[in-house]
């Protein structure tokens, strides 16, 4: 049976701080809870008979079998879908070098919790495993971001990190990117196919600490140039288009 301080418990980890200090963060629905599993480790798993019978192997601290009616008072989400799990936080090894050998996202105070999952996923998509956020980014564990993420979590490293001294840390060694309305058009210029894309907050843009270090400057244009258009793209569409043409270059 779900006691009510189990509910409760869940309920905390809404809060960032609550998260942080449990080291943990929750995930919901069944294709989001089995692409996780086995990732992270489980510190507590509630889902249904349903769910829990078509399960061959399962591991996790505690497991507690529910009724939709009392899944439904434990979720954070408004149409609970079966499962419910509380995963450990992973912790990865901040290595710059990977920007060497491999292509790579910044993103700079992006707060929008959906944006980020978003991103993340479009990130495993596009074969990126690493993506760097500025301190003021969203939190990658909030329950908006995991649930957008669909998953890619277990395969994309998510690290936070001072943007200007990462970039310091790799300048001149690897090719810095970020999108700008004076960059050279992206369609027109060469890429490279590893080094680091720099995504800006969703108002402000790229911050001009950052900016001062960013060494090619692209530009997404609209079609066609001259028509009166929107002022931009949001940031997760403009990095999908970004990272589409990174790749299309390496077929």
């Amino acid at each position: 049976m779900l006691s009510k301080n189990k509910i409760k418990y869940i309920h905390s980890l809404e809060l960032k701080k609550n998260r942080k200090e449990e080291q943990v963060f929750v995930a919901e629905g069944h294709k989001l809870v089995g692409d996780l599993l086995g990732h992270f480790p489980c510190r507590l798993l509630v889902a249904t008979s349903g769910w829990l019978h078509m399960q061959e192997s399962l591991v996790a601290d505690e497991v507690i079998e529910v009724t939709q009616e009392e899944l439904s008072r434990a979720s954070l989400q408004k149409a609970p879908q079966e499962v419910l799990a509380v995963f450990a936080q992973p912790v990865y090894e901040l290595n710059p070098e990977v920007m060497k050998t491999s292509l790579c996202l910044a993103l700079d105070d992006v707060q929008d919790p959906g944006n980020l999952g978003t991103i993340i996923r479009l990130a495993d998509w596009f074969g990126i495993e690493h993506i760097f956020c500025s301190v003021g980014t969203a939190d990658v564990f909030n329950p908006k971001t995991v649930q957008a993420t669909m998953g890619a979590l277990a395969r994309v490293k998510v690290h936070y990190c001072s943007l200007p001294q990462l970039i310091d840390e790799v300048k001149g060694d690897v090719p810095v990117y970020g999108t700008f309305l004076d960059g050279e058009v992206i369609y027109m210029e060469k890429l490279s196919a590893n080094g680091l894309i720099v995504m800006g907050n969703e108002g402000k843009g790229v911050s001009v600490e950052v900016e001062k270090r960013i060494d090619r400057r692209l530009y997404i244009p609209n079609y066609p140039q001259e028509r009166e258009t929107s002022e931009s793209l949001n940031v997760a569409i403009a990095t999908a288009v970004v990272c589409g043409e990174f790749r299309r270059r390496m077929l």
